[in-house]
């Protein structure tokens, strides 16, 4: 069942209408758009056709374009005051059944004039209309599309540029978080390749860090540490460093004292 007929008069702005229901249909898909000349099949009856589109639909598009009420018919007189008139016709159906009917004016068409419409179709004049033109073509049937998004709301959940543009978000996000898990990895292997064979294992950040299983001599606080021994002094006398985490031995050796007499 479409969801929305396009109307057009054959003779003003054909193309206009054609463009409408391609990008409608690749958006929403064929299916939910009815344009004549793509969605009766080959041998079916297009009064029927029409009718029973215009009947299912939950909006009609009224494509209007600059001599859409001025085009004559096979006797000579403006094909829009034929009541057989199948533009008129399909309009007037739709008006009677209270879908929605939007008029689309194409390029310099003006505001439809109702003392120009029969009396069934006067109904026209008083609906909001949506402005498409050539040179803005591709914005004109993005607003156009999202309007019809909005107002059907069926039509709205199959939209295929809202779905593409959610896949996309929802990738990128995959892809964003698996690069900060593989950086996370990285540092981490970086972290136990260090430490590895060194000091023990680390664990922290740089606000605060605690070694378990340490391999040899660590210092917890302030001042030097010495891995292997030392020995440390001046004139006065020499001190010897040794030890471990477990334990230091220090000695101080010192020059015997002189009496003082040994100094004359």
């Amino acid at each position: 069942m479409p969801d929305v007929f396009v109307n057009y008069r054959t003779g003003d702005e054909e193309s206009a209408a054609t463009m409408i229901a391609r990008e409608l249909s690749r958006r929403f898909g064929a299916e939910r758009i009815f344009f004549a000349s793509n969605s009766i099949e080959l041998g079916h009856r297009f009064p029927v056709e029409l009718v029973r589109a215009v009947e299912e639909c939950e909006a009609l598009l009224a494509v209007i374009g600059p001599r859409w009420a001025e085009v004559q018919g096979a006797d000579g007189r403006p094909a829009l005051e034929a009541e057989q008139d199948w533009t008129r016709r399909e309009i007037q159906s739709a008006l009677d059944r209270g879908v929605l009917v939007i008029p689309v004016l194409v390029g310099k068409a003006t505001r439809i004039d109702r003392a120009v419409l029969p009396n069934d179709l006067r109904e026209l004049a008083d609906c909001q209309y949506r402005r498409f033109d050539h040179r803005n073509a591709e914005s004109d049937l993005t607003a156009l599309g999202d309007a019809l998004a909005r107002l059907l709301p069926d039509l709205g959940a199959v939209d295929r540029d809202v779905l593409a543009a959610r896949d996309r978000a929802e990738a990128k996000s995959r892809k964003k978080s698996g690069q900060d898990a593989g950086h996370t990895r990285m540092r981490t292997r970086d972290v136990e390749q260090r430490v590895r064979g060194g000091i023990g294992n680390l664990n922290g950040d740089l606000s605060g860090t605690f070694v378990n299983e340490p391999q040899g001599p660590v210092n917890t606080g302030r001042g030097h540490q010495y891995n292997a021994p030392h020995f440390e002094g001046d004139n006065t006398g020499l001190q010897f460093t040794a030890g471990d985490n477990s334990g230091t031995v220090h000695q101080r050796f010192e020059r015997e004292r002189r009496h003082a007499d040994d100094g004359r």
